[in-house]
C-alpha cells in the first residue's frame, strides 16, 4: 500500500481504519468479524487505526485492544480522542486525561500516538442557532481552547500518554483553520474529504462548510491531515445500510448524490468505490479513514487503492455534476493561497 507522510510526523498507510464500522455506527457486524477486519486491515498494510470512546459506547477500542492483546504489531499507530463541552469548564483538563488513560487501558497500550480534541470550535460569543444545547457538551469556546485544552494536550504529551496531538476538524470554519495557523498548532486534523464536501449531520453551525479551504489551510501550515466521510456516511453508496429517520442530513445527501449514483451505472462501478478512490486523490490529504465494518467491505477499498488514483476523465465528470457547490461561499483567505 502507498504510505504518505502525515504532516510533520511519520508516514502512514494512504488508507487509515476507523473505528466506527468497528463500533457499530454504520451499522451492524459482530465482536468477532470486527476483530477479524482489524485483523485482515494491519496484515494488507493499513498502519494507522482511529478509534474514539464515543465509536460504539467503548465497543470499537474494546475491539482493537481483544484483537492484539497488548502485543500490537510494530508499526501500527492508534489515535483516540476526547469530546468536550461548557459542562466540563470546571475540569477540562482532568476530562481529557481521564478518558486518554481509560482508551489505553481498553487498548493495552502505555501511549496513543494521536489524541483528538473530538469537539467543535467556535468564537467566544458563538450560539449555535438551531442546536442550542450542543455547546454544553460538544464544543468548546476559542479562549477555552487555547488557554486550556491545548495546554492540557501538551501536558499529556511531556508525561508520555501522546505522542501527538490534534482536532477534530468538523466545527466552524473560521475556527479550524485560525487553530491550524496557531502556536502551538495542532499535529493533525481531521478534515470532511468527500465529493459532496459536506460533513452531514456533524454540521452544527449555519456557515457553509469549507472542508477543502481547512486542508488547504492545513497543508500551509504543515499540518497533517487525515480525511474523514469519504462516502458521506453512506450518503455515497448505492444504499444507506441503517435505518434513518425522515430529514436526516445523510438522507438529504443520499438524494443530493442520485445524479453520482447514476454516472457510476453508466460506468459499472460501485459508487462506494469511485467516491473512495475521488477522495484518495484530493490534494493534501494524507491518509483517508475508512468506516468499513466487515472484511468484504473493506477488501473491495483495499483493491480500490491498489488501482491507484481515479481515472482524470471519471474526476471531472464527477467535479462537473456541481454536488459540492455552497451558497454563500466562505472567501478562501489570500495566505492560504500560496
Amino acid at each position: 500500500m502507498e504510505t504518505r507522510k502525515l504532516g510533520n510526523l511519520w508516514p502512514v498507510s494512504a488508507l487509515t481504519l476507523g473505528g466506527g464500522g468497528l463500533g457499530r455506527v454504520w451499522g451492524e457486524t459482530t465482536r468477532e468479524e470486527a476483530i477479524a477486519t482489524l485483523r485482515l486491515a494491519v496484515e494488507r498494510g493499513i498502519t494507522l487505526i482511529d478509534l474514539a470512546p464515543l465509536y460504539g459506547r467503548g465497543e470499537a477500542e474494546e475491539v482493537a485492544g481483544e484483537a492484539f492483546g497488548g502485543a500490537w504489531p510494530e508499526g501500527v499507530r492508534v489515535t483516540t480522542k476526547c469530546m468536550v463541552g461548557r459542562r466540563h469548564l470546571p475540569d477540562i483538563a482532568g476530562r481529557l486525561e481521564t478518558s486518554l488513560v481509560r482508551s489505553l487501558a481498553t487498548l493495552k497500550r502505555e501511549q496513543a500516538d494521536i489524541f483528538f480534541l473530538h469537539s467543535n470550535i467556535c468564537p467566544d460569543d458563538y450560539e449555535y442557532e438551531h442546536a442550542p444545547d450542543f455547546a454544553m457538551h460538544g464544543a468548546v469556546s476559542w479562549s477555552t481552547f487555547t488557554g486550556i485544552v491545548v495546554p492540557a494536550f501538551e501536558r499529556l504529551k511531556e508525561k508520555g500518554l501522546i505522542g501527538a496531538w490534534g482536532i477534530t476538524g468538523t466545527g466552524l470554519p473560521r475556527s479550524i483553520m485560525d487553530a491550524l495557523r496557531g502556536e502551538p498548532k495542532p499535529d493533525v486534523v481531521q478534515a470532511v474529504t468527500n465529493l459532496l464536501d459536506s460533513p452531514g449531520g456533524m454540521r452544527r453551525y449555519e456557515e457553509p462548510a469549507e472542508p477543502r479551504n481547512i486542508i488547504r489551510t492545513a497543508k500551509n501550515n504543515e499540518v497533517g491531515v487525515m480525511g474523514i466521510r469519504a462516502v458521506q456516511a453512506g450518503a455515497l453508496t448505492a444504499a444507506i445500510d441503517r435505518e434513518l429517520p425522515l430529514g436526516d442530513p445523510e438522507l438529504k445527501d443520499y438524494e443530493k448524490a442520485a445524479p453520482f449514483r447514476a454516472l457510476c451505472r453508466e460506468l459499472g462501478e460501485d459508487p462506494a468505490i469511485v467516491a473512495h478512490r475521488y477522495a484518495l486523490a484530493m490534494p493534501g490529504v494524507d491518509t483517508l479513514v475508512l468506516g468499513v465494518k466487515n472484511r468484504a467491505e473493506l477488501t473491495a477499498i483495499l483493491d480500490a487503492e491498489a488501482c491507484g488514483p481515479l481515472e482524470e476523465e471519471t474526476r471531472k465528470r464527477i467535479d462537473a455534476l456541481r454536488l459540492n457547490f455552497q451558497f454563500p461561499r466562505m472567501p478562501i483567505d489570500g495566505e492560504d493561497m500560496l
